[in-house]
């Protein structure tokens, strides 16, 4: 038997189709054929040109500079903290006191920001980008709210300055880094304690009823001279000076407290500190503008419409 074709008939509305699939299959779903454009669907980004290329450059090796510098003072607080055995768990009820544990946050916070801000620039990843401005403007506001209440509360600061510095002089014998930053203010300022000498009363060692060597004595940093013979450090040179009057304590230690010493210090330092804060401020806005051009090159056309 011979097989026999069948002839379907024939249909000019699908043979239109085979031409412009896009648009009659859009037209059966009943959506428009714009929303089927390839460059809608799968935006590309546009191409980087020769400044945009040089910006991801230096933002990279900015944001490098800054985390080596963040991995360096994240590794002098670590050490600090190792070194004096901090993080034991005898000592770490006292390790919010601790300054090394400032170089730890400090270090970490920068680190993290900075790392995410060269992966962002090198692999040109839109939500590390998103994430190092977002940082930065947090720290940026962080900044001026210290600035702010630095200028409204001032006497509040000052006292809570004055209860830091009676820490320092209460726990003088025990932390290193609290004894060494004593005695460089004390010796750099020619001041001692916190008003007057005898604030030294208060430290447990060089109290009069203490039964070791310094009792009734204060740091040898008070010392007029604090040196024998010009060259070797006198660390005797103020023993005994509680004991004495204030005339013939003058004449061994100096008399006046730190406190009012490092308010003149500061007042005087105020245009070089406002100096300091707007190079802060400025490199900070040269890191989120480098990053929000790379963030504008790399955002596809149907992204930005």
């Amino acid at each position: 038997q011979a097989s026999r074709l069948v002839e379907l008939p024939y249909s000019s509305s699908e043979d239109d189709g085979d031409d412009d699939d896009g648009c009659t299959l859009a037209g059966d779903m009943g959506l428009p054929a714009a929303k089927w454009d390839p460059e809608v669907w799968w935006p590309v980004p546009p191409k980087p040109n020769a400044f945009s290329r040089c910006v991801r450059y230096l933002a990279f090796l900015w944001n490098l500079l800054f985390l080596l510098l963040g991995l360096l003072t994240l590794a002098v607080g670590m050490w600090g903290l190792l070194a004096k055995g901090s993080l034991r768990g005898e000592r770490l009820a006292l390790l919010g006191s601790d300054p090394m544990l400032l170089f730890v946050l400090v270090g970490l916070g920068a680190s993290t920001v900075s790392l995410a801000g060269c992966l962002g620039a090198l692999r040109s990843s839109p939500c590390l980008l998103r994430f190092f401005v977002g940082a930065v403007l947090a720290f940026a506001g962080l900044e001026l709210l210290g600035g702010l209440l630095l200028v409204v509360a001032r006497r509040r600061l000052r006292d809570a300055l004055r209860d830091a510095l009676l820490l320092c002089l209460l726990r003088y014998q025990d932390e290193p880094d609290l004894q060494f930053l004593v005695d460089e203010v004390q010796r750099s300022l020619r001041c001692c304690g916190l008003g007057s000498y005898r604030d030294w009363e208060t430290n447990p060692y060089f109290n009069c009823s203490a039964p070791g060597v310094q009792a009734c004595s204060v740091p040898a940093s008070c010392c007029l001279d604090p040196w024998q013979n010009g060259t070797i450090a006198n660390t005797q040179c103020a023993f005994g000076a509680l004991r004495l009057g204030d005339v013939a304590a003058s004449t061994v230690v100096h008399m006046g407290g730190c406190v009012a010493q490092l308010g003149t210090w500061l007042h005087g330092q105020a245009g070089g500190i406002a100096a300091g804060a707007a190079v802060l401020v400025l490199l900070e806005a040269v890191g989120v503008l480098m990053a929000l051009k790379m963030l504008g090159d790399i955002t596809p056309r149907g992204a930005r419409d």
